[in-house]
């Protein structure tokens, strides 16, 4: 996949500038990069269900390979046991050394949040921490994304994440950098119209 990026709060010189940081971000670059058009096609069409979109298919792709380079899924932000992130609410989809993860493919509404948690995980706070990061990355789809790959309108795109910045720009006050995922080269999804549900089928372009 190809992506595009911006950087909040200085967040590409912060990489930059840690060895450690960079080193991460480069796995992360690497995995996203090298995940192509044909592996997307080959897990969407395996999903045991009929999905919507490609979101599932590219989460299932991350997750494999992030996983497989020792990062930790569903990191809980706090230590204490009252914010242990078992309902789902404190976890960060990955973390590993300084960087806290997320990959957002989902409602608009929760694009706050989704740039608000890594920043959780790099203050300090008055609940006990499970970790420390320096820096966040938010994963999210281009428009042009969400339109070849079937998402839902309501999804909250990489676009809307920037507009999200110079309001809560207070907020955050740990560096972010946004990855957006563009628009496959070589398919796109079309929906079918099954009962009461779309169902993403492979048009190939």
């Amino acid at each position: 996949m190809d992506i595009v990026t911006y950087s909040h709060r200085n967040a590409v010189s912060t990489i930059d500038n840690d060895p450690d940081l960079r080193e991460l971000w480069e796995e992360i670059k690497w995995v996203l990069t090298h995940i192509s058009d044909e592996e997307i096609i080959e897990c969407f069409e395996n999903e045991n269900r009929k999905a919507k979109s490609i979101s599932e298919a590219i989460n299932k792709l991350i997750k494999t390979q992030l996983t497989k380079r020792k990062w930790n899924y569903e990191s809980p932000i706090f230590a204490d046991p009252n914010y242990d992130g078992s309902n789902g609410v404190w976890r960060l989809d990955f973390a590993k050394k300084g960087i806290a993860l997320e990959v957002a493919f989902n409602h608009g509404g929760n694009c706050s949040w989704n740039l608000i948690k890594p920043v959780l995980s790099s203050e300090l706070n008055h609940v006990t921490k499970a970790i420390q990061t320096k820096i966040g990355i938010i994963i999210s789809a281009t428009d042009e994304m969400k339109k070849a790959g079937g998402f839902d309108a309501a999804v909250g795109a990489y676009e809307k994440y920037l507009e999200y910045l110079a309001p809560l720009n207070n907020l955050l006050v740990t560096p972010l950098l946004i990855v957006g995922l563009k628009a496959p080269k070589t398919f796109k999804i079309e929906h079918l119209q099954v009962d009461n549900r779309k169902i993403g089928q492979v048009v190939r372009i």
